[in-house]
């Protein structure tokens, strides 16, 4: 092999090369060489281990599809051929070459060949995929200048995943989608190393899965008289369109199989005791009330739900006997989740259940019901996963939480034995928003960014080692309410998928926001390429308004596509196509009305991102108290609110239950309690004049006020997400105040700060008083 550049830090350390060698997810280890591997007409696969079929198999759908982005005749070689000849790719089974990881690799590529190691048929397919993306995204002229060249750049990758779980879930009970769309789903899902698809099968808007002794479920659940139009509750309108569709067992077969040889295992959800609606409606004996029930045409939560009597345990047991039939995974995901207990609460046969077992409530009913299901799961050889509800009343003995409603949920389940998936609304649902409402498709809520779902640390800092062990990885959920097309569905995954296959298959120290996004432009051309409608990142440069006490800004704008142009305005216009060419930092005149700057990327397509828009002013010096009060203490006055709030402007007026001094504005995400508001009262002191920027990060509602003065209005219910605000302060004491609210299922507060000569922290200690 050609000389290698660098030093080895560490047999499994990452590179430093995240410009030149656009992969993504970015691997553990990467030394670059010199000079490269020409593809040509003449380049065959060698195998090995020619009598291993999964192998066989493997590189001859990647040669398929080299061949189709190539148009090279490349082929497998025949066993006679000598494993030693030049301009061969070489794919050998042996031991991994990183941590003994089954997923592992070890590529190398130099100029006579390319070698691929790995302990199994699984590595050598991550491998292949890495291999793919060395490959340019357009061949470039041939050494002659007449002729397409294929070129492989050196290279030494010794690569294996952080985390075992790497999902991806798609939601097809409020809408369906074709099976050749579930099959591209799980083509890039592998592309980029997920390995598990979460397929969300039953809903109370229909169940999309044949079950041959209930077929009721299809002919009668899988099809709902309308649908809601847009967010229409109340009052609610229905768009008049019967609606419906459902998956054969053949195809869930073929979909399984598919999956398999990719290396991507599917665990299927079948929801219980609550979104059972579809069900009921189909066989309404199983529910507590007696109904009326038909499939739902609205979205929500719904208050019926499976009673828990034995009737309704031989039905789930039959149904899931014939899941098993169908999916052979470990895991079989039975939801668990916005179960209402009212029903229950009113139910002769429920209450009967809760006195015969000697249980507290219906929490603890819940926990039985669940308790039941995992029994009968774990005596056929499977377990049992499920939303962070199933800890409520207590948690099934082997089962595995998905923690959706923040981490609070996996912090307590890996604390106590379990296994955890993370999942939360605060950077991994895909069906919340990836900029201005007002620009994006119609969405359930919520901001979701790229850069957050890039920013995501599967786990915990609270979780010592060993209780980190339990965290096995971490998915993104795609929930379809607003996602009638598969357009739609493809542009709310990507390019949001590809950060998060970066979050769980590089180590962490390998993970860089820059990086990453210098490696993006090759990967969105691949699905351009491919056709898929993926979400054009946005302008950089434009994340909030700026103040500034200099009489100019410098404002830079960037975009990750290599093909992509920046058109921008100032003068509060819309950018166009025909609006002015960004080329350079923008030199701009700080006035006391401001200037604001709007910008979007176009590409030669004619496609274009959303437009991302800021206000550079001029700011005013707040000044500080004086004199200074000479009572000060350290430590703000915290006050804590019990109620259901929909907005901090609830909590005016309440009396605190509890009322203490605190050292930081913070409200832990594992705080006990839902339906709580709190209020942070005191002085904040500056060292200096300057323009200071308050970061806001809350689940739910939170504003803050420097001065008696709206800073960052960060209301309402909503994921973990940030807001920013900007306030030039002058020197010594000003009035700080931070409201906020937690709903149901809310998780934390947090507050930062940063200024031109502050880097982002923490408000930092001995700034924060009260008298």
């Amino acid at each position: 092999m050609a000389a290698l550049v660098g030093t080895i830090v560490s047999a499994c350390s990452p590179g430093r090369n995240q410009h030149v060698f656009p992969l993504i997810p970015y691997p553990m280890r990467l030394l670059p060489g010199s000079g490269y591997f020409l593809l040509d007409p003449a380049t065959r696969v060698i195998l090995t281990e020619t009598d291993d079929a999964e192998l066989r198999g493997v590189a001859e759908r990647w040669l398929q599809e080299v061949r189709s982005q190539t148009t090279l005749p490349l082929r497998i070689a025949s066993e006679a051929e000598d494993r030693h000849r030049p301009n061969a790719i070489l794919l050998q089974l042996d031991r991994p070459a990183c941590r003994g990881d089954e997923e592992g690799y070890r590529l190398v590529v130099d100029r006579r060949r390319v070698l691929l190691e790995a302990g199994s048929p699984v590595g050598i397919f991550y491998g292949l995929q890495t291999l793919g993306q060395l490959l340019p995204t357009r061949h470039g002229s041939g050494s002659s200048g007449r002729g397409p060249s294929w070129r492989i750049p050196s290279v030494e990758i010794e690569d294996a995943p952080r985390f075992p779980y790497r999902g991806m879930h798609l939601d097809v009970g409020r809408h369906v989608f074709p099976v050749s769309f579930i099959r591209r789903y799980i083509d890039w899902m592998a592309a980029f190393k997920m390995n598990t698809f979460h397929w969300h099968l039953t809903e109370d808007q229909g169940g999309r899965l044949e079950v041959r002794r209930y077929p009721r479920l299809t002919e009668v659940g899988a099809f709902r008289a309308e649908t809601m139009v847009e967010k229409n509750h109340d009052p609610y309108i229905g768009d008049g369109v019967p609606y419906g569709g459902y998956y054969t067992q053949a195809d869930v077969r073929d979909i399984v199989a598919y999956a398999a040889e990719r290396f991507v295992t599917i665990i299927p959800e079948i929801e219980m005791p609550g979104h059972s609606t579809a069900a009921l409606a189909a066989y309404p004996e199983l529910a507590c009330t007696d109904g009326p029930f038909e499939v739902a045409t609205r979205w929500g939560v719904f208050e019926d739900i499976y009673c828990p009597g034995e009737r309704t345990f031989l039905f789930l047991e039959a149904v899931l006997e014939e899941v098993m039939e169908l999916f052979p995974g470990e895991y079989i995901h039975i939801g668990g989740d916005e179960a209402p207990k009212r029903s229950w609460e009113e139910s002769p046969l429920a209450q009967a259940v809760i006195r015969r077992e000697g249980l507290a409530d219906e929490q603890e009913l819940q926990s039985y019901f669940i308790g039941r299901i995992e029994a009968f799961l774990n005596s056929r050889g499977r377990r049992l996963i499920g939303w962070d509800e199933i800890l409520e009343g207590g948690l099934a003995p082997n089962a595995t939480v998905m923690s959706w409603r923040g981490i609070a949920g996996g912090i307590e389940a890996a604390r106590e034995g379990h296994d955890v998936i993370m999942t939360p609304t605060s950077h991994l649902y895909f069906d919340f928003y990836q900029g201005d409402p007002s620009q994006e498709p119609l969405a359930i809520g919520g901001y979701t960014p790229l850069e957050r779902v890039y920013a995501f640390e599967p786990v915990p800092e609270e979780l010592t080692t060993e209780e980190a062990r339990h965290i096995l990885g971490a998915q993104a959920n795609v929930w379809t309410e607003y996602m009638k097309t598969t357009d739609y569905v493809e542009y709310m995954v990507y390019p949001r998928l590809l950060a998060l296959a970066e979050v769980v298959w590089s180590p962490s120290e390998a993970r860089d926001w820059a990086g990453f996004l210098a490696r993006l432009s090759p990967r969105l051309a691949r699905l351009d390429a491919a056709g898929v409608n993926y979400r054009i990142p946005d302008v950089s440069g434009l994340e909030h308004d700026r103040l500034t006490l200099d009489s100019h800004f410098t404002v830079e704008l960037g975009t990750p596509l290599a093909e992509g142009e920046i058109r921008y305005t100032t003068d509060g216009s819309e950018a166009t196509v025909a609006s002015p060419r960004y080329t350079s930092p923008l030199r701009i005149q700080a006035t006391d009305e401001g200037t604001s700057v709007a910008a979007r990327i176009f590409l030669p397509d004619g496609r274009s991102s959303a437009v991302r828009r800021a206000r550079f002013a001029r700011a005013r010096l707040h000044r500080a108290e004086s004199p200074e009060p000479v009572d000060l203490r350290p430590g703000v006055t915290g006050e804590r609110f019990q109620g259901a709030f929909g907005s901090v402007e609830d909590l005016r007026g309440l009396d605190p239950v509890e009322s203490s001094v605190t050292e930081g504005l913070e409200v832990h995400h594992e705080l006990e309690g839902n339906e709580l508001g709190f209020r942070f009262a005191g002085l904040l002191r500056v060292p200096r004049d300057d323009v200071y920027t308050f970061h806001v990060s809350s689940e739910h509602g939170s504003r803050l006020y420097v001065d008696h003065r709206l800073v960052v209005d960060h209301d309402g219910f909503h994921g973990m997400v940030e807001r920013v605000g900007d306030v030039a302060l002058e020197a010594g004491l000003h009035p700080l105040e931070v409201w906020y609210f937690r709903g149901e299922g809310g998780g934390g507060l947090r507050v930062q700060i940063s200024g031109e000569r502050l880097s982002r922290s923490d408000i930092p200690e001995g700034w924060l008083y009260h008298r």
